[in-house]
C-alpha cells in the first residue's frame, strides 16, 4: 500500500488555500500528509491555522532556508498557497512544486501579479475590451508547476469563471 505524499506548504498570508488542502485531505480527496508549513514571516494567519491543525511550522523567507527546511522534513510535494516570495525549487523537488495562480496564465502572470493585483488588472483589461464572441467576459485560475521564473511553469489545468 502506498503511503500518503509528504506535503509541504508555503504561505505568506491567511492560509485559505492551505485550509482547502487540509479539508481535501480530511475528506480523502487528496492522499497526502502535511508535514511542514513554512510562512514567509511571523504573524500571518496561516500560522495560527497550522497551530490549530497541529502541523509543524517554521518561518523562512530566504530561498536557501526554505529549501533546507523542506528537504530536512523529507517533503515530496510542495504547494504554494499564497507564497509571495521568489523561490526556485531545487533539483530534488523539480516537477513537484505546484502553484495556483488567480488568472488564466499566461495572461496576468509575472512578478507583482498576485491576489487583488491580478483581479484589478483583469477588470481593467475587460473594461477596455469587448466581451467574447459568446457575449461573456471570463477570467479563471491556473494550476501550474513552479519553475525558476514567475508563473511560467507547465500548466496542469485551468478553470474559467464569468466576470460578473
Amino acid at each position: 500500500m502506498l503511503q500518503p505524499a509528504r506535503l509541504g506548504i508555503l504561505l505568506s498570508g491567511s492560509g485559505s488555500t492551505y485550509v482547502n488542502l487540509v479539508e481535501a485531505i480530511n475528506a480523502r480527496q487528496l492522499d497526502a500528509e502535511i508535514v511542514l508549513v513554512i510562512a514567509s514571516k511571523a504573524g500571518v494567519g496561516g500560522l495560527a491555522k497550522a497551530a490549530q491543525f497541529g502541523h509543524t511550522t517554521t518561518i523562512a523567507a530566504e530561498p536557501a532556508a526554505v529549501t533546507a527546511a523542506l528537504l530536512d522534513a523529507r517533503v515530496e510535494v510542495v504547494a504554494m498557497c499564497g507564497w509571495l516570495r521568489f523561490w526556485n525549487p531545487p533539483s530534488e523537488l523539480a516537477g513537484r512544486v505546484v502553484n495556483i495562480h488567480p488568472s488564466l496564465l499566461p495572461a496576468f502572470g509575472g512578478q507583482g501579479m498576485y491576489g487583488l493585483h491580478v483581479h484589478r488588472a483583469v477588470l481593467a483589461a475587460l473594461a477596455a475590451s469587448s466581451p467574447t464572441a459568446a457575449g461573456e467576459r471570463i477570467s479563471g485560475c491556473t494550476a501550474h508547476l513552479v519553475t525558476g521564473e514567475y508563473d511560467s511553469g507547465p500548466i496542469l489545468g485551468q478553470r474559467t469563471v464569468p466576470v460578473l
